[in-house]
């Protein structure tokens, strides 16, 4: 066979070999503390499930409209007009099966030969391997430890040039759970200004994951960029729904045709019963989502207080998520090492930075959605071995 020449740019998401390696050393009957998958460990709310059930039992069983149910997508206005105070038509919402999906269409859309895409590095691996599938120069905005991985609006916008036709901002942030504070995001729209070609795709995925008492700096709420804002967002980290596989979106009204027939090509239409069950997640009872925080807050003090007391470690304490990014280059080790080191001689999963990008050799992810006796039982492990 000889496939495309494109298939060979494409690269992958490590959390999940490092998760297929872990699975084999606990096979061979070997303890293992997953501190590597980024997904909630908590069920997906009663609620939720029962609304499936029901849709199930209702006969919810054929295909929706490729854009998704209209009553979620109405669902998805509300949303967004009660946390932002945006008003979104409900025909620029479009449903998708996951995340990912919206990253992918919109880099799609955007990068070819002779354009420049910016994306965050330390992020998340999928935007850097799509924008060289789509056959765009991949542009780094680096995401420093010494500004808790946010970025300085001044230095964004010196990357852009006539080549540019896509910024991608996460926020907060995979893997590094770095917020961008609000003031950032204020002088980057202010200085967009100077570039109307540029569209920006906002990857809120962890919108509702935030410490401290912060508020989301969700870029929905700068309306002046309406006609030229991707947002991304959805229901796996916030409803603990990753295995649902739904992700929502808002597009620029001038290119949801073309959206849709992406998805029409790609994928026909989000699972029924999936929808209904995300409706109930956006309309029901969200008191669960605070005991998640609390539970998250507790942990996340466990982990970089933990983290900072082994030699060698010096770990920044995230803004959102539920991820910690640690420099461990004073082990003497670089990040592939420790993380090797870890899961063999540990027994505790975690990441290799440069699964993140090339300039993190030195670092390593933990995610601390794991229970909080684990979390512990993991930082006793790691410094016996450090």
């Amino acid at each position: 066979m000889k496939l495309a020449n494109s298939i060979s740019k494409l690269g992958i998401e490590n959390a999940f070999v490092v998760l297929a390696k872990a699975k084999a050393l606990e096979s061979q009957g070997k303890e293992i503390i997953n501190l590597g998958i980024g997904q909630p460990d908590f069920k997906t709310p009663k609620h939720i499930v029962e609304a499936a059930k029901k849709a199930l039992d209702d006969g919810h069983h054929g295909y929706t409209p490729a854009n998704g149910l209209l009553e979620l997508r109405e669902g998805v206005s509300r949303h967004v007009k009660r946390l932002y105070g945006a008003n979104i038509d409900a025909s620029r919402v479009v449903i998708m099966p996951g995340g990912k999906p919206t990253m992918f269409f919109s880099i799609l859309m955007f990068g070819e030969k002779g354009s420049e895409i910016i994306y965050p590095e330390p992020g998340f691996p999928i935007y850097e391997s799509m924008i060289n599938y789509s056959g765009a120069k991949a542009v780094p905005m680096c995401l420093k430890e010494e500004h808790n991985y946010s970025f300085k609006a001044e230095e964004v916008l010196k990357l852009i040039n006539e080549r540019t036709r896509l910024l991608i901002v996460n926020n907060p942030q995979n893997p590094t759970g770095g917020l961008i504070e609000k003031e950032q995001i204020d002088a980057l729209v202010k200085g967009l200004k100077k570039f109307p070609d540029v569209t920006i795709l906002s990857d809120e995925i962890y919108s509702r994951q935030i410490y401290d008492g912060k508020k989301m700096p969700s870029f929905l709420h700068y309306p002046e960029l309406f006609d030229r804002l991707i947002i991304l967002d959805g229901w796996s980290k916030t409803y603990a729904m990753t295995g649902w596989r739904m992700g929502w979106s808002i597009w620029p009204q001038k290119i949801v045709d073309e959206v849709i027939k992406l998805c029409i090509n790609d994928h026909s239409c989000p699972a029924a019963a999936s929808q209904i069950a995300a409706l109930a997640a956006l309309d029901g009872s969200h008191d669960f989502l605070d005991e998640m925080m609390k539970e998250f807050s507790r942990r996340r003090k466990l982990i970089v207080s933990g983290l900072n007391s082994i030699r060698g470690i010096k770990c920044n304490n995230p803004g959102g998520a539920f991820y910690v990014f640690p420099n461990i280059s004073g082990t003497g080790m670089d990040g592939a090492t420790f993380s090797d080191k870890c899961l063999y001689e540990a027994g505790v999963a975690i990441i290799p930075g440069t699964s993140f990008g090339k300039s993190a050799k030195n670092y390593v992810r933990f995610s601390f959605a794991n229970s909080y006796e684990n979390i512990e039982k993991a930082l006793e492990k790691i410094k016996k071995i450090v």
